[in-house]
């Protein structure tokens, strides 16, 4: 029982409530029935009820009938009486199944099962990727909970007064607490009782809209797996971006021909969609689009920015499909293993935390140098031979292409894997 009060609320415990609250059972009753603590239910309900009639007068006034204003109500009538309804108000907290409900003319709030399971996920969204709001929405809300926080109200009091913000009491913490509202000078110090959460590193992401994830729709890494499995002869490329300053670059878009051990990367100046875009149009303009329809059958990537336009990289301009994007899984770099090996390799001569030009990477050039001594080391996997002389043995006509583009073989007692390897192409 004591492990059941700790557990989030579930759909199905969700219409108990509901049906409780129908049945005119109080929130005892309720958390008795659900092995549940009183207030948990108390706070469900308090937080996701929803204004489903909104009472027409300034104020809720119990001395409507006899009073002589009507609809001409005032906040500051001196013969107000304020309404209060133990139904609504204390136990259960919803309107629910009253009987009262058709005819009553204050504020009624219904709960519904369905619609608080909703919020309550949606909360927690908001909980991991910051407030789905423009700056224009976050200023626009702000107008109305400014004011009413500077008067002195809670955020609950706020959403219950206001529901067309269309937020609960929790979003709407959760806003202040990330500073969301500063643009409008609201600050959680402002708050009756200031919170003591840490913000989140990027206050910048507090304005930006929850990425479209409607590109890993059939393309998750579980999808890959079921492909590979009905297709187990599918070539495969891996794709990544290797780069030390996230702002400045330079950035390489790095490929590993899987089942040959070799990598290729393109030299790039950004590291936007579009550059991977492009990166991968010109791969697929050296090696023609049938041998690359033949290697890169698979294309395995990880979630970055840069490789969300999986359909331009799943299909030519003309439209014709040259490969199948597929996408790992969050922080699972170890899903496309092979590639990852590779880019320790080139971390060899392109060490983190060094300036990448300064050190010799000004073009495709010196990259061309750098690949084509990694290539030529001899790996274990392959029996003892070098990514170039198993692709040159396998796959001449691919080698043939990858070689016009600027690989070279180069000796085994002059392979150089050290930052230097670079400064030596600048001196020449």
């Amino acid at each position: 029982m004591s492990e059941n009060k700790n557990k989030a609320l579930t759909l199905e415990e969700r219409r108990v409530i509901e049906i409780g609250i129908r049945n005119h059972s109080t929130k005892a009753d309720i958390a008795r029935t659900l092995g549940k603590d009183k207030s948990t239910i108390g706070k469900e309900i308090r937080l996701h009820r929803t204004l489903s009639h909104k009472c027409s007068l300034a104020r809720e006034c119990a001395a409507y009938k006899g009073c002589c204003h009507g609809r001409q109500c005032t906040m500051d009538c001196p013969d107000f009486r304020p309404f209060t309804c133990s139904r609504r108000d204390r136990s259960p907290g919803a309107c629910n199944g009253c009987s009262k409900h058709s005819h009553c003319r204050f504020n009624k709030f219904i709960y519904s099962a369905v619609t608080a399971d909703k919020e309550y996920r949606a909360t927690l969204v908001d909980a991991r990727a910051g407030a789905n709001l423009t700056i224009p929405e976050a200023k626009q809300i702000a107008a109305v909970v400014a004011p009413l926080i500077k008067q002195g109200l809670s955020p609950y009091q706020i959403v219950t007064a206001h529901p067309e913000l269309g937020i609960c009491e929790k979003t709407l913490y959760n806003y202040i607490e990330r500073q969301v509202f500063a643009v409008a000078g609201i600050h959680d110090i402002d708050l009756r009782r200031k919170t003591s959460r840490r913000l989140p590193k990027k206050a910048a992401k507090n304005y930006k809209k929850r990425e479209d994830r409607a590109f890993l729709k059939g393309r998750l890494y579980s999808d890959f797996q079921t492909y590979m499995e009905e297709n187990p002869d599918a070539r495969v490329l891996e794709m990544d971006t290797v780069y030390n300053d996230g702002s400045g670059g330079p950035f390489i878009q790095t490929f590993k021909f899987i089942g040959l051990g070799l990598l290729f990367a393109f030299f790039h100046e950004g590291k936007t969609a579009q550059d991977m875009v492009d990166g991968l149009d010109r791969l697929d303009s050296l090696l023609g689009h049938s041998l690359f329809n033949t290697y890169a059958e698979v294309l395995l990537t990880d979630r970055g920015s840069e490789f969300t336009a999986a359909d331009r990289f799943e299909f030519r301009g003309n439209g014709t499909r040259r490969t199948r994007v597929f996408y790992c899984d969050p922080m699972q770099s170890g899903q496309k293993g092979s590639l990852e090996v590779n880019h320790e390799l080139l971390r060899y001569i392109l060490p983190k935390g060094t300036d990448l030009r300064g050190l010799g990477l000004t073009g495709q050039e010196p990259l061309n140098l750098a690949l084509s001594h990694i290539n030529s080391a001899p790996v274990q996997s392959l029996h003892g031979k070098s990514p170039i002389e198993y692709t040159a043995f396998l796959q001449p006509v691919l080698w043939a292409r990858l070689e016009a583009a600027g690989l070279q073989d180069i000796p085994k007692d002059e392979i150089i894997l050290k930052p230097y390897l670079l400064k030596r192409y600048i001196k020449h």
